[in-house]
């Protein structure tokens, strides 16, 4: 076990370049930086986009690290266009997303249903006015029951006082 105030690191020694090296920016002893790769690959990158420039030159954008190189098609990648007013074209219906399509489907059945549940269509519907008829019908009888003994005190009344 070492001994002292510092622990050695875990890598190891520490290695020294010389000032040529430095000069260089290449060292034998340790690996390229991240910088001296990514400087290599866009000056590979630049030797091939002037071989794709002289042969087309459709695209006017310039484009960044692998994008050149890489054919993406996402659709969030996509620049929106900025279009005029007068350029807008008015008559052009523009497509719902699902869900705003699944949003105004479930809006029209539940207008549909409710129309249906006015007209008395449904089951639903015929549950509930079966339900209202007897309902009206016990009420009825009970308003009837209760005329009965109203006139029934009334006589006993008129009996009474003879």
């Amino acid at each position: 076990m070492g001994r002292g105030k510092f622990k050695g690191k875990p890598t190891g020694r520490r290695q020294f370049s010389t000032p040529e090296e430095m000069i260089a920016g290449t060292s034998a002893r340790r690996p390229r930086t991240f910088r001296q790769e990514e400087a290599e690959l866009e000056e590979e990158e630049r030797s091939e986009e002037s071989e794709e420039e002289s042969e087309e030159d459709s695209d006017g954008e310039k484009k960044k690290g692998t994008q050149g190189i890489i054919e993406i098609e996402n659709p969030n990648l996509v620049k929106p266009k900025n279009v005029k007013a007068k350029n807008v074209d008015i008559e052009k219906t523009t497509e719902l997303s699902r869900r705003e399509r699944e949003e105004i489907e479930k809006q029209q059945a539940h207008e549909r249903y409710m129309r249906l549940q006015e007209q008395g269509k449904t089951e639903q519907a015929r549950k509930d006015l079966d339900r209202l008829a007897l309902i009206r019908q016990q009420r009825a009888e009970a308003a009837k029951k209760r005329e009965e003994e109203k006139a029934a005190k009334e006589q006993k009344k008129v009996e009474a006082r003879k």
